[in-house]
């Protein structure tokens, strides 16, 4: 039905549902805080299980039993492991993960991205010339020319150093039968223009979305990053703990960009040196409440995103499926920019509310 607005409300009208069908679920989780001899900062521990294994706490009975368990006994490490991986440089940007990652990272709306997009793609005044900036921005190939590989290698080995580029050229290659192969994927169109470089010549969006592109396909033609993790195991009594982290020892790409999200980026908090069989002292045991939380609302990037895996659109249409669902009042933005059914649409029976929106677009 045109450019399937239809099938991104029903996407819509589906999470709605789940949303109000979902039950939360109460657990707990513990954490104890570890004085280390010789340290001064102490190591926060997590409660992990038995010995049988991993098992969620459901209720504070179960929690307030823990804790007094754990009151009078020895805390010991019984194992610390240490090992090293490497993490990959992304890929480039493919129209649906460049509206995400505006999305998350500049607080664009897709409407937005595309336009500023366009922008860059026709042609921005530099000195006395109208140059295009970035390569077509309406794509789901993350293909790379050979000639833009040999130019951001030119500039990586320059710019940063030999161990900056990868022993082999990144070649990717994404895993989707319908990708259409005739457009690159959205990168800059000369590698050496670097954001500094072009920022006298670039309003502050277009700064900032150049940027963001620049970096992404930067940071995808570079050496993968290198992180070394360590984890501590501690027992006291039936019960098994463990503290953990990651450290990055060569950032590789990550010296451009990294693209997780901020609670999932790597630490740099040391942890002491412990060594199987040091005892540790428990200060103290802090229980903490939770429930389990439904799905969330899609935003315009999770939205893009089910389309994209659904199969539903085209890069072309991704912004103007959007656009037409927000036009139309069928849905709403509310909290934190979250897709939220308008009051007149919400679903009684999704096979009649579809064909009649369907009616009503064509």
């Amino acid at each position: 039905a045109g450019r399937v607005q239809s099938a991104a409300l029903q996407i819509v009208c589906d999470r709605e549902d789940e949303i109000n069908a979902f039950i939360p679920e109460e657990y707990w989780t513990l954490e104890a805080i570890l004085d280390i001899a010789g340290e001064k900062k102490p190591l926060t521990a997590k409660f992990y299980g038995t010995k049988e294994g991993k098992f969620a706490i459901e209720n504070q009975a179960q929690s307030d039993a823990i804790c007094k368990s754990l009151e009078n006994e020895t805390f010991r490490v019984i194992d610390v492991k240490k090992g090293t991986r490497t993490k990959k440089a992304p890929l480039p940007f493919t129209t649906s993960t460049l509206q995400q990652e505006a999305a998350h990272k500049l607080n664009f709306t897709t409407r937005r991205t595309m336009m500023i997009a366009q922008q860059l793609y026709e042609g921005v005044t530099v000195g006395k010339n109208s140059v295009g900036l970035i390569t077509y921005m309406r794509t789901d190939s993350v293909r790379i020319s050979d000639d833009a590989h040999a130019a951001a290698k030119e500039f990586i080995l320059s710019n940063y150093g030999k161990e900056y580029y990868p022993d082999k050229t990144n070649v990717y290659v994404k895993g989707k039968q319908n990708v259409q192969d005739a457009h690159e994927a959205i990168r800059p169109s000369y590698p050496d223009r670097t954001p500094e470089s072009l920022k006298p010549y670039l309003d502050n969006d277009q700064y900032r979305l150049y940027k963001l592109i620049w970096e992404k396909f930067m940071s995808s033609e570079m050496a993968p990053a290198t992180i070394a993790n360590k984890t501590i195991d501690i027992k006291a009594g039936d019960y098994n703990l463990k503290a953990g982290t990651s450290k990055i020892m060569f950032d590789g790409f990550l010296k451009l960009y990294n693209d997780a999200e901020e609670e999932e980026q790597e630490k740099e908090a040391k942890i002491p040196n412990l060594n199987e069989g040091d005892k540790v002292e428990c200060k103290e045991v802090n229980p903490k409440q939770h429930f389990t939380q439904p799905p969330p609302r899609y935003n315009e990037a999770s939205l893009v995103k089910a389309l994209e895996e659904h199969g539903i659109g085209r890069p072309s249409t991704y912004a103007t499926i959007i656009t037409v669902i927000q036009t139309r009042k069928y849905v709403e933005k509310k909290d934190k920019d979250m897709l939220k059914l308008a009051k007149y649409s919400k679903k009684l029976n999704i096979e009649k509310e579809v064909s009649e929106i369907m009616q009503v677009i064509l």
